[in-house]
């Protein structure tokens, strides 16, 4: 299998999971040709994970943010906090913030209040925005849609999982849609259509490790190396030449989070 110039645009790798074997499991990544990872937050204390792993290697980056699940714990020092970890260089996007309705484990409103600051806060620094999104379609394009975080800062809608008709919008509000190991599964229909659908010049690839591993290893933990399969699976189905596709994708995150 050639060597292939890959960029993992998200992924967890402060998690826990990596306690017993991080460098080794870095070392796969980088002899799998990943050169560049953004290591991304979900709170405070995981975007201080990230930027500690950002300062201490020098290809992963960071990126800070609340998630929908832990909206409810965000408070006035939570943004100060936020911002100063925002002005860090290695710092090249806010998130992963956005919407999730599936769990609900905060309450909603909360959960736009939250997302509607961060994406004050992002504009505040100017820096692009890592978005999550699930079961929350309508009211996240609102909100995306008012701030017009898009066209002003950048962003991305990270582990894309909807339809193409809601791709379509996103792309016209100015995002990156990111692809990750679902892509590989059997029955990825809608998420097949939107990889192969995408324009060239706004698509990223990404992990989300250690979860949404994709195959041939799913069932088990997700890790940066395999950013490689689902490199590979879009370029079939775009019937495109993996070297070609790694390199557009690679500088594609690099124009996003100016790098």
């Amino acid at each position: 299998m050639a060597k292939l110039k890959l960029f993992d645009t998200h992924a967890h790798l402060d998690d826990r999971k990596y306690d017993q074997d991080r460098e080794e499991m870095l070392q796969r990544a980088r002899e799998a040709g990943v050169e560049r990872i953004v290591n991304v937050g979900y709170d405070l204390s995981s975007s201080r994970r990230s930027l500690a792993l950002a300062e201490k290697y020098d290809f992963i980056y960071a990126a800070v943010g609340i998630h929908p699940h832990d909206s409810a714990t965000a408070n006035e020092d939570t943004w100060k906090q936020l911002l100063e970890l925002a002005a860090h260089p290695k710092v090249v996007a806010l998130g992963e913030m956005g919407l999730d309705y599936y769990r609900d484990l905060s309450p909603r409103p909360v959960q736009q209040g939250v997302f509607a600051h961060q994406m004050e806060l992002a504009q505040q620094v100017g820096k692009p925005v890592i978005i999550h999104d699930r079961d929350a379609h309508a009211d996240l394009l609102a909100m995306v849609k008012e701030s017009r975080i898009g066209e002003k800062n950048g962003g991305v809608f990270h582990c894309f999982s909807g339809s193409w008709e809601m791709a379509k919008v996103c792309l016209d509000l100015g995002f990156y849609i990111s692809i990750a190991g679902p892509v590989t599964f059997h029955n990825a229909r809608k998420l097949t259509e939107v990889a192969a659908k995408v324009p060239l010049e706004r698509l990223l690839i990404e992990t989300d490790a250690p979860y949404l591993t994709p195959e041939p290893y799913r069932g088990k933990r997700n890790e940066s190396a395999y950013v490689v399969w689902v490199l590979r699976k879009i370029a079939e189905l775009r019937q495109m030449d993996p070297e070609e596709l790694a390199v557009r994708t690679f500088d594609n995150a690099c124009q996003l989070f100016r790098i």
